[in-house]
């Protein structure tokens, strides 16, 4: 710690790291250390952009090094989240991981693993988690006001073409993974967090109409829950459309489709359906995301030594569902049955 403040040290300098930047520096507990990429002028150009003058490290090593880095921001592309990661829990540091943090099964087991050797906090970035929507949905799950969930879907559709100057990476499969991996996990841990179980069982199917990515880029899955929950998820990246989060929960007395409600025993002699007004999870700009929650809630653990909801523990599954379901459109839709260990 510097003067009673928690070091960080965000490595990956792109647009999600600006945001990351800008929820840090607005937390009173910690202070910036340093940006390292990469490419050493994308870490100086995003210190300049948000004003901040600190350490530029050339190597990733050098991070490590430093005595004052309590915390290290993952936020590079895909494909070195897990080694970064393992290599930042041996080194002692707390870890905020963006997703998805891992591309393989061996990834997420050698990173829950190093963290859960280490003992060290960590946090990965499914940040609709702290969006107001999810809290009011979770609060009216767990008050029964549409009874005992037994349905759950949630979709991630979002065009992303070559407009986008992440679509060198984002179309390979070597450093995007999947539609799921690379998207559609902000769905799958939406609705792990909703049914607040484990998926069971899942099967899937595809397909790449555009063949703009070189694996298929729509997918959707049918997945079954260990308390008997069934449920659906979609991503969809070559969709012509605003960035859509789909959210339907049918329970056994009401349903819920977004932010509106359907209880007539909460809502005696209701005739359509109640709306709350609320920030939605409607936009794909990182900027629309509730960076700065997530990142005061993960230094609230850090100073309390508690778990976040959100750990690598509990994304491991989020990731193990998505590589399930990769697993399945590699078997031609088959069931596939989780654990996969």
């Amino acid at each position: 710690m510097i003067d009673g403040k928690l070091g960080v040290a965000i490595h990956g300098a792109g647009d999600v790291a600006h945001a990351h930047a800008l929820s840090w520096m607005k937390n009173p507990h910690v202070r910036i250390v340093s940006i390292s990429s990469r490419n050493p002028d994308t870490a100086r150009r995003l210190a300049a952009r948000v004003g901040l003058d600190c350490a530029i490290p050339e190597r990733y090593e050098e991070v490590l090094a430093d005595d004052r880095v309590d915390i290290v921001n993952v936020s590079g592309p895909n494909h070195v989240h897990a080694e970064q990661g393992i290599a930042a829990a041996a080194a002692g540091k707390h870890v905020l991981v963006e997703k998805p943090m891992v591309l393989s099964m061996d990834e997420n087991r050698r990173l829950r693993d190093a963290v859960a050797k280490a003992g060290v906090k960590s946090i990965v970035s499914f940040v609709l988690r702290w969006n107001p929507l999810f809290d009011i949905l979770k609060a009216q799950l767990a008050a029964g006001t549409i009874g005992e969930l037994f349905y759950a879907e949630v979709d991630y559709w979002h065009g992303l073409g070559p407009e986008r100057h992440q679509y060198p990476w984002f179309r390979r499969k070597d450093t995007a993974g999947s539609t799921m991996l690379l998207g559609g996990c902000h769905a799958l841990d939406a609705i792990r967090w909703f049914v607040g179980d484990e998926v069971a069982e899942v099967s899937a199917m595809s397909n790449n109409k555009k063949g703009l990515y070189e694996y298929d880029a729509n997918v959707v899955a049918t997945m079954k829950f260990r308390n008997g929950t069934i449920g659906k998820s979609s991503a969809l990246f070559d969709a012509e459309m605003p960035y859509a989060f789909n959210i339907d929960l049918a329970g056994t007395e009401g349903t819920m489709r977004e932010n509106r409600i359907w209880s007539p025993k909460c809502f005696p002699g209701q005739t359509s359906w109640a709306t709350v007004p609320t920030i939605l999870p409607d936009s794909g700009d990182v900027h629309h995301h509730p960076f700065d929650a997530q990142i005061n809630h993960f230094v609230q653990c850090i100073l309390e030594d508690r778990e976040s909801h959100c750990n690598i523990a509990d994304a491991y599954h989020t990731h193990e569902l998505c590589i399930a379901i990769d697993r399945s459109l590699e078997r031609g839709g088959a069931v596939v049955k989780l654990p996969l260990e």
